[in-house]
């Protein structure tokens, strides 16, 4: 049997899910971050891993006062939070807590400055999401996407 050849993986250059929900309505503030959290990809429908929404809602609560938090102070409040909601302690270890914070990095609703972390410049994220992925980030996708659709019709 002849040796099948090894395809390249396909590594994309920018991606993104967004996912439309009903509108905001009583929803807790744990809940209106998951939401947000499920609208842009960054935890799954059904999840149970969803440590991304404490430490997401943690550094919301940090931008009301203009506070920077290092890894290990949002591994803190994280655990202090899934206390007090009765959560379980899953997901909580330092190298998760670490990797929660990149993907929040590298959706651009959060930067690292100075060894600490804070919503992007202390804007709104209703700004962060305008600026950076509407304006930046979907038209860069959109127009490969119809770069290959222009392509596929040429053939």
């Amino acid at each position: 049997m002849p040796k099948q050849k090894t395809i390249s993986r396909d590594i994309p250059l920018a991606e993104i899910t967004l996912r439309r929900y009903e509108k905001p309505s009583n929803l807790n503030e744990r809940e209106l971050v998951r939401k947000i959290c499920l609208s842009v990809g960054l935890l799954q429908p059904g999840d149970s891993r969803d440590v991304i929404v404490d430490v997401f809602s943690v550094l919301i609560k940090a931008k009301k006062h203009q506070g920077n938090l290092t890894s290990e102070e949002i591994c803190s409040l994280v655990i202090e939070d899934r206390k007090k909601l009765n959560l379980p302690m899953l997901g909580i270890a330092a190298s998760n807590i670490r990797r929660q914070l990149k993907r929040l990095k590298d959706s651009m609703l959060i930067e690292k400055r100075l060894n600490a972390y804070r919503i992007t410049e202390h804007n709104s994220l209703n700004e962060i999401f305008e600026e950076k992925i509407e304006k930046i980030l979907l038209p860069g996708i959109s127009s490969r996407i119809k770069e290959y659709l222009k392509k596929i019709d040429e053939l």
